[in-house]
């Protein structure tokens, strides 16, 4: 079951953006699989996309339409990657694309793909432009709960947040979902999001803070050190709100929407951490007083990401030398063993080094039967900070990935 919070009750439409959703049968029979974005013409767009190397068919096809054309539509399937397929990938994306465009009218390049699933096999393109009608017929700016659950995967629950602010006395809104319970590693994670805001916002500002907000969202989170082949984020600015654009960052109403943009950012990167396959605690892993902001990341990932941490965690184990080995491997330059001091919680377990004569195993133990628990590592070398989000390593996580395509 996944750690605390619910999956959304509501969330707010955002003028300019409809949405559809049908179900193709592309793995399973039991929901809906296929989603459209239907975005207006005024809209503005950007993504970030995986930086694996061997990224899939779609993301080849997304990142070419857009930087052509301005967009026009998104779509989503789930319960297949259409990745590792060569030209057979890049086919049925663009086939899918193409029928889109015949369906709505629209030139091929205006539609951006996206797909999430098995990797390595045949994507049922029949099945996926089969099932186009349907969601086009009920595109809809209040089906943004509808789309949460047909992008799911392995996920146990959907993911969405929404938020509204009051700029130049309008109200803004951001309404977001995401999906992603396995193979999560930034750059990025087996995991999609879409997030939309009315606010008008030049391309280059829109740019600027995608970058900002996923670099302390979805690029600071881990489940399992995976990165997959079809990650991507996006996100759209449909400029319907009755308010001046925002052209540079020099414009206090910039920083404004960021904080908020973050706030949603980080509550959808949460979700997917507290879904993690198997996930019973959440844990995060701050990094203080380190030389540079590389060095603090490095040092939280290697103790994020170790297995033997990991399990640790989930059997409630205040087994502190898992941790203490896992800084020491991290690869940073010029680490002063001598000086490390690392918590659980508010218990020292390390100080200066070496175990600290105040700890108990019982002290430890308490802080480990959380759900929720803060290692904060502090380097004493600089400045510098990071903070990663994960999750403990269950039996449940081998047993769901054991039994994935079965």
């Amino acid at each position: 079951m996944p750690v605390g919070k619910e999956a959304p009750l509501h969330l707010k439409p955002i003028d300019g953006v409809r949405i559809g959703t049908a179900k193709a049968g592309i793995r399973q029979q039991e929901r809906d699989d296929v989603t459209v974005f239907e975005i207006s013409e005024s809209a503005r767009v950007e993504a970030i996309f995986t930086k694996n190397v061997f990224c899939a068919a779609p993301v080849l096809v997304a990142k070419q339409h857009l930087s052509e054309t301005d967009t026009g539509y998104l779509l989503v399937n789930s319960g297949n990657a259409n990745a590792g397929l060569g030209d057979e990938g890049l086919i049925a994306a663009l086939t899918c694309c193409e029928s889109l465009a015949r369906e709505t009218n629209c030139k091929t390049n205006k539609v951006l793909p996206f797909s999430t699933g098995v990797i390595g096999e045949t994507l049922p393109v029949d099945k996926l432009v089969g099932s186009l009608p349907e969601a086009i017929s009920n595109l809809s700016e209040d089906n943004w709960l509808a789309a949460a659950k047909a992008i799911m995967t392995t996920d146990t629950r959907s993911k969405g947040c929404s938020r509204s602010f009051e700029l130049d006395g309008e109200t803004i809104t951001i309404t977001g979902i995401a999906k992603g319970s396995g193979m999560i590693r930034p750059d990025m994670a087996t995991m999609l999001a879409y997030i939309a805001t009315d606010l008008p916002i030049s391309q280059n500002i829109l740019k600027h803070c995608i970058k900002a907000a996923s670099a302390v969202s979805f690029n600071a989170i881990t489940v399992d050190g995976d990165t997959s082949t079809n990650d991507a984020v996006v996100l759209m600015a449909t400029g319907k709100a009755n308010v001046k654009e925002i052209e540079t960052k020099g414009d206090e109403r910039c920083e404004a929407f960021l904080v908020e943009l973050v706030h949603v950012f980080q509550h959808l990167s949460e979700a997917i951490v507290r879904d993690g396959e198997g996930a019973t605690k959440v844990i995060t892993i701050e990094v203080e007083q380190a030389i540079s902001t590389k060095d603090a990341r490095e040092v939280a990932y290697t103790v994020a990401q170790s297995p033997l941490v990991k399990t640790a965690f989930f059997a409630s184990d205040p087994n502190w030398g898992r941790i203490l080995a896992a800084v020491g491997r991290a690869p940073v330059k010029c680490l002063d063993v001598g000086k490390i001091d690392i918590f659980l919680g508010n218990v020292c377990i390390v100080k200066k080094g070496q175990r600290s004569s105040a700890y108990t195993e019982e002290a430890g133990t308490a802080v480990m039967s959380s759900e929720e628990i803060t290692v904060r590592i502090v380097l004493a070398q600089g400045q510098c900070s990071a903070s990663v989000l994960t999750c403990d390593l269950s039996y449940d996580y081998v047993k769901i990935n054991a039994e994935y395509r079965s």
